[in-house]
């Protein structure tokens, strides 16, 4: 299970989570293995039954509110109570509110990093949230080349030396955008697969002949794109006259990317093949898809009634003489 430190949300610059650190600071080494956050709310009342380990705890009004209303020794039990049941990530007080003294007290004695934001607590839930998915998520990288196709993120994959460049080339020459040459880099978000060129060759594409060229540079910033959501994969196969290519594509056929299914289809490559265009078609074709269009199955269907439908004139015929 993937994990991230406390220290990583107050290095944050990204998603101003404005966290200051009051005390604690021990507890920076803990780690967050959720991206879910809680309000200890009744856990301050001794109901801790639903407190969860290892999430960050936001204090707002409500949680400081109520401690103001116990005497100090009480204030001390409640929290000692509380840190001491679950071994919790840390603790973060919204609204700039006045942190009580016993919870500063109670945080160093845990060993619990406490921090403190501006933001309402709303506000900070929702921006931490957004933070932690990302930073929890699944990530990896791959060798091949990521490509925007009238708004289709498509991945190619295939050997070293096979094209991959030179087709990505012809559709940046179509108007295509390109997001990655060589090494995509892969995330999971929301059960989605989004990549990414790596940032020390992003926008760069190597050309067997030419070498390194910058898209950006000669084609401007419409010709390339920071990241794109993968929904297609097609592998580029050199061809082969003795192997079965699939001629219909009724059955779906799928590759699996952090934990996540794509679509996947194999392309023979030889000399005489448009690529470029082929590749444009599979665009439109799995835009088709997507508005619950499959062509290869309507035509399959109406083939099969074609031929339910003749068997039995038929047999009708044969009935009748």
């Amino acid at each position: 299970m993937k994990s991230i430190r406390i220290s990583q949300l107050l290095e944050d610059r990204d998603y101003d989570l404005r966290l200051a650190l009051v005390a604690g600071r021990s507890g920076l080494s803990r780690t967050v293995v959720s991206s879910r956050i809680q309000k200890p709310g009744l856990a301050l009342a001794g109901f801790t039954e639903h407190l969860h380990p290892h999430r960050v705890q936001v204090f707002g009004n409500t949680e400081i509110s109520y401690l103001a209303t116990l005497p100090e020794q009480r204030q001390h039990e409640a929290l000692a109570q509380l840190f001491g049941e679950e071994e919790l990530a840390c603790v973060v007080v919204t609204k700039d509110l006045e942190v009580p003294q016993a919870l500063v007290s109670a945080c160093e004695g845990a060993g619990l990093a406490l921090m403190k934001t501006p933001l309402l607590s709303s506000e900070f839930i929702m921006r931490v949230q957004t933070f932690l998915e990302e930073a929890l998520t699944e990530s990896s990288s791959l060798h091949g080349v990521l490509m925007d196709v009238f708004g289709v993120g498509i991945l190619l994959l295939g050997k070293s030396g096979i094209g991959k460049s030179e087709i990505a080339l012809d559709l940046v020459m179509r108007a295509h955008r390109l997001v990655a040459d060589d090494i995509v880099d892969v995330t999971r978000r929301k059960g989605a697969v989004y990549g990414a060129g790596n940032p020390v060759i992003k926008h760069h594409m190597e050309i067997r002949g030419l070498g390194i060229i910058n898209i950006k540079d000669l084609f401007g910033v419409a010709a390339v794109r920071e990241q794109k959501k993968i929904e297609l994969v097609i592998e580029l196969q050199e061809w082969d006259p003795h192997q079965e290519y699939d001629r219909l594509g009724v059955e779906d056929k799928h590759l699996q990317i952090v934990g996540v299914d794509i679509p996947l289809s194999v392309v023979p490559v030889r000399p005489g093949r448009n690529m470029a265009t082929i590749i444009e078609v599979a665009a439109r074709n799995q835009l088709l898809k997507l508005q619950g269009h499959h062509s290869a199955r309507e035509f399959a269907e109406r083939l099969n009634r074609a031929i339910a439908e003749g068997a039995m004139r038929r047999t009708l015929g044969e009935e009748v003489e």
